[in-house]
This record gives C-alpha cells, sequence and structure tokens, in this order.
C-alpha cells in the first residue's frame, strides 16, 4: 500500500508536469510573454549547430558543457519539446532518489512522502524543468552520487562525481565533504558502511574539535585517494575530449566564464550594484576572484562543522555558496531545493510558526526584489539603489533562514563507526 502511495504521486506529478509542457507550448505561440525558458532556446539552438556538425559555442549565450547540448539533439528530429520531457523526467528521478536516500537511512514512510512532496509540488521545481531548464538532470546526479556514497559504491559515486563537476561547476564545493566523509572508520576495505538509523537520530557536534586532527592523521586512504583519482579522471577525460573538439572556445565559455562571471541585470547578488556600477570598465581578474573569498570562509566553517552528516551539509554549503554568490538567478535555488527534502527528517522546526515564517520572510524578500527589477526592467525606471537595497534584503531573508534552519537541525552522522582490530586493542 505504501509503494502504491508513493506511486501513485509520481504518476500524478508526472500528469501535472506533461499538462504543464502542453500549456507552455499553448502559451508561447499564443501570448506574448513565453513560458519556455530563454535557455532553453539557447539550449536548441546549441543542440541544432551540433545535428550540423558545428561547434555549440557558435551560439551566443552557450556556456554550459556540450554534454547538455549533445542530448538535446533530438529537439531537431522529433520534437522541439524533447529536451522539456528529459528534464521532467529528471525531476521526478529527483523525488524517487529522494525516498531512496530517507529509506536508506530507516526514515518512516509517512514522514518520506512528506519530504518527497516538498520536492514535487513544490512551484520553483516543477516548473523549472518544464520551462525547459537544464538543473533537474544535476539535482538527479547529485542525489544519486549521495546514494553511491551510502551504499558504499565509491567507484560509482567517483565516476558521477567527475561528470558532474564537467556539466556544472558548482558541485565543487561538495569535494571536501565528501573526503571527510570517507572516513577510514566508515569505510573499511570488504567491508559496506553502517549507516545510523533514523530512530537512533543523536546530536554529537562535541565531535568536530576532533575530527580535523583526525582527518590530517588520516587523509591518505584507500577510497580518498581512488575517489578523488576516478572523479579527477573522468573530469579531465571529459574536459579534454571536447576541449579537442571546441578548443579554447570550449574552455573559456563552459568553465573559465563562470570563475569570473559578472551579470549587472536579473542578478539577486550583494554585488549587483558594484557590478553595474563598473560594467563598462574591465574589472581586474584578482577582483573578480576575491569576491570567492568570503565564500570560501563560510564554505570551510560549514564543512568542518557537519561533514559527517554529509546530506545536511551539502544543503548549507549550496544555501551559503548562492547566498554569497556575485551572480544570483532563479534556478540556482533549485540547487538547494533537491537538497532540502532530505534534512526534513531532522528538523525540530515546526511549521506552524516558525516554519511559516521562514518561507514567507524568504518569499517575501523574494518578492519585494522582484517588484523593483520588474519596475527597472519592464519600466524603465532609474530604481538601481532600490534594487540594491533589495538585493542586501534578500541575502539577509537568506541567512536568517539558513541560521534557523542550522539552529532547529539535529546532527547526526550518516555512518556508524565500524569496529576495527585497532578500536579492539584500545578497548
Amino acid at each position: 500500500m505504501e509503494v502504491m502511495n508513493f506511486r501513485s504521486l509520481i504518476i500524478f506529478s508526472a500528469f501535472l508536469r506533461v499538462l504543464l509542457i502542453v500549456y507552455g507550448e499553448w502559451q508561447d505561440t499564443h501570448m506574448e510573454v513565453r513560458y519556455t525558458d530563454v535557455d532553453y532556446l539557447v539550449f536548441s539552438d546549441a543542440a541544432a549547430l551540433v545535428v550540423d556538425g558545428k561547434s555549440p559555442y557558435k551560439r551566443s549565450t552557450y556556456r554550459y558543457s556540450p554534454l547538455i547540448a549533445f542530448i538535446l539533439t533530438p529537439n531537431s528530429f522529433i520534437h522541439r519539446s524533447w529536451g522539456k520531457f528529459l528534464f521532467s523526467a529528471s525531476d521526478l528521478l529527483v523525488g524517487y532518489f529522494i525516498r531512496t536516500i530517507l529509506k536508506l537511512r530507516g526514515v518512516p514512510e509517512n514522514l518520506t512522502i512528506y519530504s518527497v512532496l516538498v520536492w514535487l509540488f513544490n512551484p520553483f521545481t516543477f516548473t523549472i524543468g518544464t520551462r525547459g531548464n537544464c538543473e533537474p538532470i544535476i539535482c538527479a546526479i547529485i542525489l544519486w552520487i549521495i546514494i553511491c556514497i551510502m551504499r558504499g559504491n565509491l567507484f560509482q559515486g567517483a565516476v558521477w562525481y567527475g561528470l558532474v563537476v564537467h556539466m556544472r561547476i558548482y558541485p565543487i564545493i561538495y569535494a571536501l565533504p565528501i573526503v571527510l566523509t570517507l572516513d577510514p572508520n566508515h569505510f573499511q576495505r570488504g567491508k559496506k558502511p553502517a549507516i545510523v538509523d533514523w530512530n537512533s537520530r543523536q546530536h554529537k557536534l562535541n565531535e568536530t574539535s576532533n575530527r580535523l586532527w583526525v582527518f590530517f592523521q588520516s587523509i591518505f586512504t584507500r577510497s580518498r585517494i581512488l575517489f578523488g583519482l576516478i572523479s579527477a579522471t573522468v573530469f579531465f577525460f571529459c574536459t579534454g575530449i571536447f576541449f579537442y573538439l571546441y578548443e579554447w572556445e570550449f574552455l573559456h565559455e563552459a568553465l573559465l566564464y563562470h570563475l569570473t562571471r559578472t551579470d549587472p541585470r536579473h542578478n539577486f547578488s550583494i554585488y549587483f550594484y558594484h557590478i553595474y556600477l563598473n560594467y563598462e570598465r574591465e574589472f581586474a581578474v584578482l577582483e573578480k576572484l576575491i569576491s570567492f573569498l568570503p565564500q570560501l570562509i563560510v564554505q570551510i566553517v560549514l564543512v568542518f562543522r557537519f561533514a559527517q552528516d554529509f546530506p545536511f551539509c551539502f544543503f548549507v554549503q549550496t544555501v551559503a555558496f548562492v547566498a554569497f554568490n556575485k551572480v544570483i538567478t532563479a534556478q540556482y535555488f533549485v540547487w538547494f531545493f533537491c537538497l532540502l527534502p532530505l534534512i526534513l527528517p531532522w528538523s525540530k522546526m515546526k511549521l506552524k510558526w516558525e516554519g511559516i515564517l521562514c518561507v514567507l520572510v524568504w518569499i517575501g524578500a523574494q518578492t519585494h526584489w522582484l517588484f523593483w527589477g520588474y519596475m527597472l526592467e519592464f519600466k524603465g525606471k532609474q530604481v538601481f539603489l532600490q534594487l540594491w537595497a533589495a538585493s542586501l534584503l534578500f541575502f539577509a531573508a537568506n541567512i536568517y533562514v539558513m541560521i534557523t534552519i542550522i539552529r532547529r537541525h539535529t546532527y547526526s552522522p550518516v555512518f556508524k563507526r565500524l569496529v576495527t582490530s585497532r578500536t579492539k586493542k584500545i578497548t
């Protein structure tokens, strides 16, 4: 009966997404404002170029791995909505993977279903794939990597990790928590890691002070070295192939551009106004890279605080990474929305009233920003200062929500400590 409930949920979710894709085709044809994301048009044009044997980077503003254009080539000879169905299928796969992860951690079925609902029926998520954004594919791969690590399948996890970093550079932030998670006390040759059951969840933040010392004592373990070598090999293999095919144009547009990107429009970031004021002059490379310093400091603190509870660590890392980034667009929110359901069963936050307050603060700050963005972009009003103030408010809202979630979270390491011959001797 429980499986049927989940199956019915997936079927209804699939029906909703198909309906939205069909509706999107109608809106694109009959209304001035298009439903389809502008990025999807870029993907489709790049895929058409690949079909014609040309470089996808001949399409201006295509700044993704060629793999995205490759998998959308059926847009040219099957149907232009092929990619939307592919992205929406990945969206449903994320829901399935969320359930798999929570079941592996022993979460009761009712809590699992509620958590899956947060993803499948979140307006931000079910519209992102149906409008033609590729982020659901990235989310699905990241969740699959978590599943591989939890099952002890490090080879497959490393392969997918190298691939996803090639496709979208931001998952590189998960490298350090993954390395810390591959603790020799949890991963031993010939043994599967033992997962802490949800019923025995516990608060063990006092272990954090010793973790850094233990990490440096045993940094070069077999599992860590293999994961690093395999993922790096896959990343450089994919990068090397496409560099051979498309040369420096690929390297700049798909990778290097994102390290120094500046965007004075459609940008929620607190750096928005500074970028706007100085956009006509060329930023020095050091000036572009220095904005990563606050991100780096926050990432290191979060990782060494929460690494053993790595799904939660991934979530707070991603929220912080987006909040402190110098460019923020709405699609970035999907990066942490796919991780949110993984932490809900360990949250002590009540939906009434604290949970509702967090939702209202976040949506309210975003709506406030969108109002000034509308006044600037569509009405032509000179409201740059108001828009920057709205960016600061949105940043504060993100930090408030993140801190509230951290305070209400029950820290629970994913893996149990395995008994070794060394620990037996000590005891």
